[in-house]
């Protein structure tokens, strides 16, 4: 019993034969015809009197019954039969037998003394008829269930599939996505998280195989200066470049990992962008803007902003902050030739002018905003709070 499709159909059937059980006696228990209380009174007044002949006693009978298939019989007071139309159903046994009987035999003694047996038609093949309907409408229920929760489970089973192979290392497995049900929503729930494991995992690689690159360069000045005997100064800004280069790789990594800002409150733009300026000698232009959000990460979006303008472009560099609707525009420009129009998206991409301007634009998405490059101008668009 650990099949789960075996466990679903089992509890079908179980349900459905619970359900043909209660039936069957609520049928027999509040669908029987009131028999006696029907027979009595229809008999009262068709029959003719106990004195009447045989014959006539008879026709009454099949005149009653015309059109009806039905089991009835009139007995005289001492249990002879009289009249009778229909299979045989048996004779009064005995003094106050009346009522329900085995077999659906209903029993009513007249006023006059005499016996009125019927028997309804459905009774006439017997319980063991009843029973076999029911069991074939059961069985046919129960192979026309099992594909449907077959079905089911097959897709639960493909889902484990699914989830075996990611925890083995396959980060590409996927399932497919069957109906719109609680299943399928699992399902696109799996691929969705395993295509940002593939992401996150696919990133982290990338990030690593160029950080072990990148990490070189400082290393080897390192170990040259170190060789030549040269000053503590470049020794120094050698080491501060790796441990500014190491800082950015775990900013980077962190920030993969997580769904949502860590610290979130409201900041001041304005005096974060006043603050970087002053550091960086730069022009700042604009008003009090106010957004919720990180401040160290909004400052470290600043200060790389302001890091690339110096060291590729060409004073003076200016920050102007404009608020429209419901955005915030942060401009960093220099005088600088600016970037190549070919080349504005992929200078966002990871090493391909270190990890700043990349760092740039992850920050600015994880505020829900987007950064992009206009030659010699960075503008980064920032939601305003709601």
């Amino acid at each position: 019993m650990r099949k789960l499709y075996l466990r679903i159909y089992l509890a079908l059937l179980a349900s459905l034969a619970l359900f043909a059980l209660a039936a069957g006696l609520l049928w027999r228990t509040l669908g029987e015809p009131r028999g006696d209380e029907l027979t009595a009174a229809v008999a009262r007044n068709l029959l003719p009197p106990a004195s009447a002949a045989g014959a006539e006693q008879q026709a009454a009978l099949e005149r009653l019954t015309r059109g009806a298939r039905i089991d009835l019989a009139l007995f005289a007071a001492d249990g002879a039969r009289v009249a009778a139309v229909g299979e045989s159903v048996p004779p009064p046994e005995r003094e106050g037998w009346q009522g329900v009987r085995g077999g659906g035999v209903w029993v009513t003694r007249l006023e006059d003394g005499r016996w009125l047996v019927v028997r309804p038609p459905h009774y006439r093949r017997g319980p063991a008829f009843g029973l076999a309907v029911l069991a074939l409408l059961s069985l046919a229920i129960g192979v026309g269930a099992y594909p449907v929760v077959r079905r089911l489970t097959k897709r639960l089973e493909r889902l484990q599939a699914g989830v075996e192979a990611l925890g083995a290392g396959t980060l590409s497995a996927r399932v497919k996505v069957e109906g719109k049900d609680e299943v399928a929503r699992l399902a696109e729930s799996f691929n969705l998280a395993a295509a940002r494991i593939e992401k996150l995992v696919g990133a982290h690689k990338s990030l690593l195989a160029s950080a072990s690159h990148e990490l070189r360069t400082p290393l080897a000045r390192i170990r040259m200066a170190l060789e030549l005997g040269k000053d503590r100064q470049e020794i120094e800004r050698n080491i501060a470049e790796l441990d500014a280069l190491i800082d950015e790789i775990l900013l980077m990594s962190r920030l993969d990992a997580l769904q949502a800002l860590e610290h979130e409150e409201e900041v001041d733009l304005l005096a974060l962008a006043a603050e970087e300026c002053a550091r960086y000698d730069a022009e700042l232009d604009g008003g009090p803007v106010a957004l919720h959000g990180d401040p160290r990460l909004l400052r470290r979006m600043l200060r790389n902003l302001l890091e690339n303008a110096r060291r590729h472009g060409s004073p003076p560099t200016k920050i102007s902050l404009l608020k429209t609707g419901k955005e915030i525009e942060l401009r960093v420009c220099d005088a600088g030739p600016g970037v190549a129009e070919a080349e504005r998206d992929r200078i966002f991409e990871r090493f391909y002018r270190g990890l700043g301007l990349s760092l740039v634009r992850q920050i600015a998405r994880g505020h829900g905003g987007e950064a992009r490059c206009e030659g010699n101008c960075f503008v980064v668009v920032l939601p305003t709070p709601a």
